[in-house]
């Protein structure tokens, strides 16, 4: 094993900008044991470069080619066998996966196939909705990981629920808290002008409201009707999708902007009055923000935050524009949430993964088991 011949290799294996904001506390924790791999599913080489500058972690040292812009099946098979040459050649002794994109279950089979232990961060999220790529991408990270990292007790009772070995779920919170933490200590301006008084934030990307024309359609009527100025975020696949159907009219009246980075989005959630957005990881920052949130989505994948007030599911039928005109109509909403504590944990889950990522190096083991009196940091089975 690495541990014992020398310099650890843990490949990190991501492919998103979500995955980068998430992972940048524990590559920063596993320092030179980290090999970072690109898959290239999102991936420009100026912006993508200047993120990790700007998180403070080394860019990938490894980025794929021929996956970006392709269907789901084919950026799958092209990691999987890219990843299989490149783990072939220069074997691993930790193979980490974050969360439910296509890199997760690509990353996470390779591994298995090659026998190289597979931890997956941000296990045992389920919607149990079979539509959402995400879903099957969990499921299928489920099925092969050794060591599950479930950020909530939530989580891990969901793997237990389907067979997983206690010695195998280590609860260890999730790393947006304190990915989410260090980019509000960044430095950082919009390039635009918010406006005045309370407004909205929104954002929506997922296939579930951007694939059809009605279901678009739907969103940006009910953002309009929002009886409060909108900021829309408008992400390039969901600009592409309102080009295509011919809704730009729908826009008016709402301030367009473009993508933001982590760091300016943060900014302008900090200074909004509420957020909507069906994106997984604002779920889960509006904890950390103390801001409101309505998901306008079948089903979430993260009911925490929702039990603990921070976010409302707007499932298709209902009304997004009377959610938010309730919300923006309680004064006290805020003051609420800016006292109630994140249920994704203390802060420390990045410390906490590291320390199971380089007790697997070091040891070849394929559980928890022999983690126990090893750091202090080091999770048990049964909490964080």
């Amino acid at each position: 094993m690495g541990g014992r011949s020398g310099r650890r290799r843990i490949a990190v294996v991501l492919g998103t900008r979500p995955e980068i904001v998430k992972l940048a506390p524990l590559l920063r924790e596993l320092g030179d044991d980290a090999f970072v791999i690109h898959t290239g599913q999102h991936y420009d080489g100026e912006l993508s470069e200047q993120m990790f500058e700007d998180l403070g972690i080394p860019a990938p040292e490894l980025v794929l080619s021929g996956v970006g812009g392709q269907p789901r099946w084919s950026q799958i098979a092209t990691v999987i066998a890219e990843l299989g040459a490149q783990f072939s050649r220069e074997r691993p002794d930790v193979v980490v996966v974050q969360g439910d994109t296509n890199a997760v279950s690509a990353g996470a089979q390779t591994a298995n196939y090659l026998d190289i232990p597979v931890v997956h961060v941000e296990a045992g999220l389920r919607s149990d909705d079979r539509a959402m790529p995400e879903e099957i991408n969990r499921l299928v990270a489920g099925a092969v990981a050794d060591i599950h990292c479930a950020a909530t007790e939530h989580n891990a009772g969901r793997l237990r629920a389907e067979g997983v070995p206690e010695e195998r779920i280590a609860v260890t919170g999730n790393t947006i808290v304190e990915a989410t933490r260090h980019s509000l200590s960044l430095p950082a301006e919009l390039p635009f002008d918010l406006p005045a008084g309370d407004f909205v934030l929104a954002t929506i990307h997922r296939p579930e409201n951007t694939d059809t024309s009605s279901s678009l359609r739907r969103v940006l009527v009910e953002l309009g009707e929002i009886p409060s100025p909108v900021v829309f975020v408008a992400h390039p696949r969901t600009r592409a999708a309102i080009s295509r159907f011919v809704l730009d009219h729908l826009l008016v009246g709402m301030q367009v902007v473009p993508s933001l980075t982590h760091r300016q989005f943060l900014l302008a959630a900090e200074a909004s009055t509420l957020i909507v957005s069906d994106s997984g990881g604002l779920q889960e920052e509006v904890t950390v923000l103390g801001r409101p949130l309505l998901v306008p989505r079948r089903s979430t994948e993260r009911p925490e935050s929702i039990e603990a007030g921070f976010a409302r599911l707007v499932p298709p039928g209902a009304s997004i524009s009377e959610e938010a005109a309730a919300v923006l109509a309680d004064p006290d909403v805020r003051g609420r949430l800016a006292v109630e504590p994140s249920p994704y944990g203390d802060g420390g889950a990045s410390a906490r993964i590291a320390v199971i990522c380089r007790t697997l190096a070091d040891t070849g083991a394929r559980d928890l088991r022999g983690l126990r009196g090893q750091d202090e940091r080091a999770p048990r089975p049964h909490a964080a």
